[in-house]
């Protein structure tokens, strides 16, 4: 009885490895809304890693986050590291290229809970009165990232994080409201 208990397990742990192995490896989340302000203001809050404090949904969660910032005030250069509680966790953001007021590449870099190389891509476009913003992030998973999303649909988790993001600059952008 226990040698076909364990023979079970065995077939259980090696069709979980091989179902997580073959999972795909690229990711992409994107969410997108429309925002009542011109690209060049909403372009303005994003390329200021100063400003996401107002409108960053991780500054909510974490109001005791550490940040600090380095290189250009703004633009390409501008870098940010921040260091979080568990759920805000920790690591850097460099901004790589910058076509105002059209799109913002960022290098991001997570060093805490998990260590992860992603790009995430901002894409501003004038929209009636006001502006479609597109907020991407792709990279690759290793297999323990493949694990943790065969149980956690990191999709919905982060894109409801850019979806709150999204709305709170939105209020910054249409009324210079701060978000707290």
């Amino acid at each position: 009885m226990i040698l076909y208990l364990l023979l079970l397990v065995a077939v259980v742990v090696i069709g979980l490895v091989a179902y997580i192995a073959t999972r795909p490896a690229e990711f992409q989340i994107v969410r997108t809304a429309t925002l009542p302000a011109s690209p060049e203001k909403v372009f303005a809050q994003v390329e200021d890693f100063r400003l996401w404090d107002a409108w960053s949904p991780w500054a909510r969660i974490d109001p005791k986050c550490i940040f600090e910032y380095s290189g250009a005030e703004r633009g390409v250069g501008a870098h940010f590291t921040w260091s979080g509680n568990n759920q805000v966790g920790s690591g850097a953001m460099t901004l790589r290229e910058c076509d105002s007021p059209r799109r913002i590449l960022i290098d991001l870099v997570f060093t805490r809970p998990m260590q992860a190389k992603n790009l995430t891509e901002f894409t501003f476009f004038p929209e009636g009165r006001g502006t479609r913003v597109n907020w991407k992030m792709t990279g690759r998973n290793n297999f323990m990232a493949k694990a943790f999303n065969v149980f956690v649909n990191v999709d919905r988790m982060v894109g409801g994080q850019f979806e709150q993001g999204l709305a709170n600059l939105g209020s910054v952008v249409s009324g210079g409201t701060r978000i707290h």
